[in-house]
């Protein structure tokens, strides 16, 4: 088994690099179940947020798509594969962004009662996460890109 890193794990998806991409592709096309490509939830979280930039604009459906499709794959193992595939229904079920369903279904998988945002979208979406009771009042997000 080996380890992706961000940078791999975007050129592979994306095709966006001359030189680097169709390494890439080649490394994962020589991936088997016996011998996956190993995904850590910090290399997925940071493809997603690197996906979804101004630079390549993917939607929350696309990203979906394409964090259900790697799920699927037997050459490809996720670090927390189960929390990744219910994050995945989560995000399609609710409309919330993958990472809010990912980190609220970590910390439930943990035994959290809940999880702590000051983010109202996310907790109005995201049946695990709540308001800190004493920012409810005053915060509708963070409005700083930090979900």
């Amino acid at each position: 088994m080996i380890g992706l890193d961000t940078n791999v794990l975007v050129r592979h998806l994306t095709g966006d690099d001359p030189a680097q991409s169709p390494v890439a592709r080649d490394l994962l096309a020589g991936r088997t179940a016996a011998d996956p490509a190993f995904i850590s939830l910090v290399t997925l979280v940071e493809a997603v947020w690197t996906l979804s930039s101004r630079r390549y604009g993917y939607d929350r459906a696309a990203l979906l798509y394409v964090v259900g499709d790697l799920a699927g794959l037997d050459e490809v193992r996720f670090q927390e594969h189960a929390a990744v595939v219910a994050a995945v229904a989560l995000s399609r079920q609710t409309g919330c962004d993958f990472p809010d369903a990912l980190v609220a279904e970590l910390g439930a998988r943990a035994g959290c009662f809940h999880t702590a945002t000051f983010d109202q979208q996310a907790a109005s979406l995201v049946p695990e996460m709540r308001i800190v009771p004493s920012q409810a009042a005053n915060t509708k997000g963070s409005g700083d890109g930090v979900g």
